[in-house]
């Protein structure tokens, strides 16, 4: 009874299948099968083609009209037309790309890898690009003053109120943030890393002392602390690179004790210590290189924090000053002449404002892709 009662499903189970005009259906015995006919599809699938050709066209055109190439618009419709051509230019951009790549594609992330390597790249390579004067205004006598930006002009960023080139200004000034960011950044790392690997794995007093010197350094407010530190050293690179690191000392103190606790319970560092292996030596072979991955992508976002310290101190007088250039004092010289010549702010602004927050999308990233709980790893 039992077996004609399931011959009974089966064979209507296989009647339904066969009224299916198309698509999927059960097959006998519960199989899916594919059959003849049209699959419906939920939207079109070159839907993200269309939408990025149809923006990027535009969008190129909108940046012509904004750079003086076609037409003859006034400066204002120039400047709103530039913005119009950002955003459909990165519309089209993002479309095409999730198009090729996928939905996982980011835009932004590749646009901030592509701004820190190009920000890099011209302050390296700064003192063999052909720049208008940027430093001397006694070579700038004859040079007019209070220029607006003209991409297609000897000066494309203008000048300022003392005829000196800002787009020259915009990247000496980098190599200067990058230098003094990067070597505290670096200092910084050196010393509360290895602070850090040793109060986590040897505990006790190790431990306490170096949490004392954290808790007394992070009491003071960061912007004071730089304050009095700046307020004694003579401005220079080496000076100020220094007083940012000590900044910076106590952020890696924390990441390397935090990452070398979780570490040094595994089982390959007990292992190592029953089979008598030197403290040192776990450090250095199994501890150092899965502390330093955190570290590392940790030190992008700290790279952008001391940019804007570094900014803050020379837009106070207390960094660099002049006639060296840096995105903060170009800042305070500006500040005279914003009302009729705001592009004097606004450009270092945003060259202040690109570079940071690329460099946190990037650390973002990679902190990321360091997690443990990211499956791609």
């Amino acid at each position: 009874m039992a077996v004609s009662d399931n011959q009974s499903k089966i064979d209507l189970v296989a009647t339904i299948g066969d009224a299916a005009p198309d698509g999927p259906v059960l097959a006998p015995l519960g199989e899916m099968v594919d059959v003849d006919g049209p699959v419906p599809s939920p939207r079109p699938a070159n839907r993200r083609l269309v939408i990025g050709i149809g923006t990027l066209l535009p969008g190129l055109v909108a940046l012509a009209v904004g750079m003086g190439i076609v037409g003859a618009a006034q400066a204002g419709l120039r400047t709103a037309a530039c913005f119009i051509a950002l955003a459909l230019l990165y519309i089209g951009l993002s479309n095409l790309g999730r198009h090729w790549r996928g939905e996982r594609f980011d835009l932004a992330l590749w646009l901030s890898a592509l701004w820190i390597g190009a920000i890099v790249l011209a302050a390296f390579l700064a003192d063999w690009i052909p720049f208008s004067e940027y430093k001397d205004i006694s070579q700038t006598l004859t040079t007019p003053i209070l220029l607006r930006p003209d991409l297609i002009s000897a000066h494309p960023l203008g000048t300022d109120s003392q005829g000196l080139d800002i787009l020259g200004g915009i990247v000496h000034g980098a190599r200067v943030s990058l230098v003094v960011s990067i070597g505290a950044t670096a200092t910084g790392m050196v010393i509360g890393g290895g602070l850090g690997m040793a109060a986590g794995y040897f505990r006790g007093k190790v431990d306490a002392a170096a949490g004392l010197l954290v808790d007394s350094t992070l009491a003071f407010p960061p912007l004071i602390l730089l304050l009095a530190l700046a307020s004694f050293l003579t401005p220079s690179v080496r000076n100020m690179t220094l007083v940012l690191a000590v900044l910076s000392v106590p952020l890696f103190v924390r990441i390397s004790r935090a990452s070398t606790m979780s570490f040094a319970q595994r089982e390959f560092v007990l292992a190592a210590r029953v089979l008598g292996v030197r403290d040192r030596r776990i450090l250095a072979r199994d501890i150092l290189p899965n502390v330093a991955l955190p570290l590392v992508s940790y030190a992008f976002i700290v790279i952008g924090a001391l940019i804007v310290a570094e900014a803050s101190l020379s837009f106070l007088g207390l960094s660099i000053p002049r006639p060296e250039p840096t995105w903060g004092n170009m800042i305070a010289a500006g500040q005279e002449d914003i009302r009729e010549n705001p592009h004097l702010v606004i450009i270092p602004s945003l060259a202040l404002f690109f570079t940071v927050f690329s460099l946190n999308r990037v650390g973002e990233r990679a902190r990321q892709l360091w997690d443990p709980r990211n499956s791609r790893l």
